[in-house]
């Protein structure tokens, strides 16, 4: 074993004299700190600073090994509340056309944008807030005229792309950073694979994912598939949840005792996500990186933009999605003035602990996290697609065709679950004012069967269970990158 004052091995980021990365003794140890915890800090440094979204990667390094863009950042700094958009992009122009049939990315050259989130950092960066904006959202796009967001970065590159997103959140974007997408393969592989999970089954000819609902092992060429595929009921908004979950996946994968003990693999992890970014400031993130090295999993929050209509149909014929005005005014509201969106607990969701007193509020499941069979348990017509239909749009997975109970005479709407399935049942009906909650011996997961109630669903909220109260003000719908987390 070696002496505590003894120079340690450790990984350097452009250490050499190319810029690139290499193992090398020469650190000296600070007091205090051993070299898995500097390896841990440098990693969810860089992670939570390019952070939140597929493809993400470490920045901690100098401007010779980030690439830089012009995206028309005026005011920058490494302290205080900031907001940082991270766009990614779909670059085919250095794929070989072997790569382009393997991956099913078509021939096309150029880029498009993939993803647009807007990460913001608490004022004193111990907490991350991400919003994930639609692709599919209809803005204003200065100078353009109404048009899909996705749309500014095709027509004024990354500074359209960021007055855009400045118009439509009401946010001064501090930090540009850019992502190819693509890159996103090795970043996977770098790191021995992702786990993931399905609630349904996803099958697109299109990537050419193929997987049963269940957990999954995926390596770079099928995460990215499943990061991009919109083969679901709710197209781009189950993507959505689908990269936030792949990302949150890729920040526990990075941070586990595989790669922080890993010299290789860590070394291996740098290299292929700093070929895929590129930044305005082009400051190399260093004092950031820095100032985010306690920042944990738990710290990470999603935050989805509330939504009004799913399925509108833009005055060009596109299919498209609008923001719920109010509810997106009151989001960036309360990012803008740096309020943790973190939901309050709910003492109806407290369980008695084992000495009888309550303990603490259990995580809310998400809706998207969750698959729901429906029953019309009436001889009204319809019913059960209807029901179906505003499941979906509240978030849930609905795979297949409703059925009919053998009865058709009920006249209460039921959730129906399995043993060990409360508390997604509770999100079940936290969507369905007045339902019955009930286990069941013989039903494997959720099962809803509707009477002739007919009750109206709605999207429940992070918070919402029944016999809840409700809150004061409208409550975002958020999850950390904890309970994004698959386990295997």
């Amino acid at each position: 074993m070696r002496d505590p004052g003894e120079e340690d091995a450790g990984v350097q980021v452009g250490g050499d004299a190319y810029g690139g990365v290499r193992l090398a003794s020469g650190r000296r140890r600070r007091p205090g700190r051993g070299p898995k915890a500097r390896r841990r800090n440098l990693l969810i440094s860089g992670l939570l600073s390019v952070g939140v979204l597929v493809g993400t990667g470490v920045v901690w390094a100098t401007p010779r090994q980030i690439g830089s863009v012009d995206a028309g950042v005026t005011e920058t700094g490494s302290r205080g509340a900031m907001n940082i958009l991270l766009v990614g992009v779909d670059k085919r122009d250095d794929l070989s056309r072997k790569q382009q049939n393997q991956l099913k990315l078509g021939r096309e050259s150029g880029q498009r944008t993939d993803t647009m989130m807007v990460i913001h950092l608490s004022e004193d960066h111990t907490k991350v807030t991400v919003v994930s904006l639609p692709r599919d959202t209809w803005t204003t796009v200065p100078g353009k005229g109404q048009h899909k967001i996705n749309s500014a970065y095709q027509f004024g590159g990354p500074k359209l792309a960021k007055q855009t997103v400045e118009q439509a959140t009401g946010l001064q974007i501090n930090r540009y950073i850019e992502v190819n997408v693509l890159g996103f393969i090795d970043v996977v592989d770098a790191l021995g694979g992702v786990t993931v999970c399905t609630p349904v089954p996803i099958n697109d000819p299109k990537t050419g994912l193929n997987l049963a609902a269940g957990t999954h092992q995926l390596q770079g060429p099928q995460a990215l598939g499943y990061a991009r595929t919109r083969a679901t009921a709710r197209s781009d908004l189950d993507r959505i949840d689908r990269q936030q979950q792949v990302v949150s996946a890729l920040l526990d994968r990075a941070l586990s005792a595989d790669t922080l003990a890993n010299p290789a693999r860590l070394a291996a992890f740098v290299n292929s996500t700093l070929r895929t970014v590129k930044v305005d400031p082009d400051d190399g993130l260093l004092g950031l990186a820095t100032q985010l090295r306690d920042v944990s999993l738990d710290d990470v929050r999603f935050a989805d933009v509330p939504l009004s209509d799913v399925d509108f149909k833009s005055p060009t014929g596109e299919s498209a999605v609008l923001w719920d005005r109010t509810g997106a005014r009151e989001l960036f509201r309360r990012i803008a003035a740096d309020e943790d969106l973190a939901p309050a607990p709910t003492p109806s969701a407290a369980k008695p602990s084992a000495s009888g007193t309550p303990g603490p509020a259990a995580s809310p499941i998400p809706p998207e996290r969750i698959a729901v069979k429906v029953k019309n348990g009436t001889t009204i017509t319809g019913l059960g697609a209807r029901t179906k239909q505003a499941l979906v749009a509240a978030g849930f997975q609905v795979p297949g065709e409703p059925g009919d109970t053998a009865q058709r005479d009920h006249r209460k709407t039921v959730v129906r679950y399995a043993k060990g399935r409360e508390d997604s049942a509770r999100t079940v009906a936290a969507a369905i004012p007045g339902a019955e909650l009930r286990e069941a011996s013989d039903v494997e997961g959720i099962e809803v069967i509707v009477g002739s109630d007919q009750p109206k669903i709605k999207k429940p909220s992070a918070t919402a269970t029944p016999g809840a109260k409700p809150s004061a003000g409208p409550t975002p719908s958020t999850k950390t990158a904890t309970q994004n987390i698959c386990k295997k």
